[in-house]
């Protein structure tokens, strides 16, 4: 049964980045991503060695075959594609189920708080793409168009953490929101334009099996078992039409409930807890342990159980069988005046900075969002510019788009060099921007930054945010 009073956020580790405005929710999933970063980052310069090694054991070791068999059905790809098909599913389950979260109970229910980052959303989709067609508008390589449109959160939340304390945290919130609305048209457009040969009945199984999913939503089943089981043949089923399969996760992200758990719940938990407490036997201790799980959305639970599997392994394994590309001379000289690899890396700069300015910027003009508290607009500019970090869903469409391996090549290293640009870049001019321009947002009288306010925001944060904001004002 579910409820839409808030209850407490849970406690939770001492977190590594200093967000005291946020809740625990949305800080822990940015600590996790931060270090996500780093752990995708070494994955990626392993790649990048072990492609450039003697031989050809990179290529050779992914593009070994294997397979799973089950009776008559059989599953049957190399090791990249595993890689690719079954284990980023998990990736992008963790992406639904942050942005039903998000929906729900988080940031995405306040619409002039959504507004902004959603509009710069949409322009940093729009923008890379029209900037790769004009870069490159026929032939074959034209498929690539949707490789510049997605960014990198992982890599995004690493650099905002390089900032430390200098780096508002309305900003993180901020840029996290867009990254998700980002994602939620990355998804659509890779199950709009990179689907082919579509099979109309495994389709319309899938369709039904996200009927029943749909029901047990309905029917307030909290318990996660029910969900996967039916997760699992929505991926065969997805699989089996022709239509990527990783998108099977981000509809069960989606639909897992999100919603504030029934108070009555935590009281059932006290009653059960204070029966193991008077005598502690194996039943009673099973009635304690599933009260306690009944306390938390399967929505936290499974996202608890899965970011770490999709932060800490997942996406550094994804890096690791998809960045390794040749970087000698030929190559680099061939790339330096490929239209596909010139088109990737603007775009991913050009296009997330102007697009993602733009179109916000248009909402602030307008009236219909405004900038949280201390994010200034130097920071909106910088943090437009660091959007340009596309890796994970960039590279993920790369090879979506191609099937020439000298194009997908040539996307590669405009994926690398476009984020690397965008990550060195955004970050001097959020620096510069953020912290040397006296750009800050005010409110509508011409007072200091208004401070957040929530049930997350302790009073001892709160009066430290208060004496930064009078001396940031006092300084200006």
């Amino acid at each position: 049964m579910t409820s839409s009073l808030p209850i407490p956020a849970r406690p939770g580790p001492a977190p590594r980045i200093g967000l005291p405005y946020l809740s625990p929710a949305v800080r822990e999933f940015l600590n996790r991503e931060a270090g996500s970063a780093a752990v995708l980052l070494i994955a990626t310069v392993a790649a990048l060695v072990w492609a450039n090694l003697p031989g050809d054991t990179y290529e050779s070791f992914w593009h070994v075959e294997s397979s799973i068999r089950v009776g008559s059905w059989a599953l049957e790809l190399d090791l990249q594609h595993f890689v690719n098909d079954a284990a980023m599913s998990i990736f992008f389950l963790v992406v639904g189920l942050e942005i039903s979260r998000e929906v729900t109970v988080g940031e995405l229910r306040d619409r002039r708080t959504v507004i902004v980052p959603a509009l710069g959303a949409i322009g940093g989709l729009a923008f890379p793409a029209l900037i790769y067609f004009l870069i490159q508008p026929s032939g074959p390589a034209a498929a690539g168009w949707g490789i510049p449109i997605s960014t990198d959160t992982a890599f995004l939340v690493g650099v905002l953490a390089l900032f430390g304390p200098r780096c508002p945290d309305q900003l993180r919130l901020f840029l996290l929101t867009l990254a998700i609305v980002d994602d939620i048209g990355a998804i659509s457009v890779m199950a709009v334009f990179y689907s082919d040969h579509v099979s109309t009945s495994a389709l319309g199984m899938a369709a039904i099996l996200v009927v029943v999913l749909l029901g047990l939503r309905f029917a307030g089943v909290w318990q996660l078992a029910p969900y996967l089981l039916v997760g699992a043949a929505l991926w065969v089923a997805v699989f089996e039409s022709g239509v990527h399969p990783t998108l099977a996760g981000a509809l069960l992200g989606l639909i897992v409930p999100a919603a504030a758990v029934d108070p009555s719940q935590r009281q059932r938990l006290a009653y059960y807890g204070r029966a193991v407490i008077e005598a502690a036997t194996p039943a009673r201790v099973r009635l304690a342990n599933t009260a306690a799980r009944a306390t938390l959305s399967s929505n936290e639970r499974l996202q608890d159980a899965l970011h770490p599997v999709s932060a800490l392994v997942v996406l550094p394994l994804f890096g690791l069988a998809n960045a390794g590309v040749p970087l000698d001379w030929e190559t680099l000289r061939d790339a330096s005046t490929s239209r596909v690899t010139i088109g990737v890396a603007v775009a991913l700069v050009v296009g997330n900075a102007i697009g993602i300015s733009l179109l916000a910027g248009l909402a602030l003009k307008t009236g219909l969002g405004a900038l949280p508290g201390r994010v200034r607009y130097g920071h909106l500019i910088g943090g437009a510019v660091l959007c340009g970090i596309g890796f994970t869903i960039a590279l993920f469409i790369t090879d979506l788009a191609f099937d020439d391996e000298a194009l997908r090549q040539d996307a590669k290293i405009g994926v690398l060099a476009g984020s690397l640009l965008a990550a060195v870049l955004g970050s001097l001019l959020l620096r510069y921007l953020g912290e040397r321009l006296p750009l800050c947002t005010v409110d509508s009288e011409g007072g200091p930054p208004a401070l957040p306010t929530g049930p997350w925001l302790d009073p001892t944060a709160a009066r430290i945010a208060e004496v930064r904001a009078v001396r940031e004002t006092a300084s200006e």
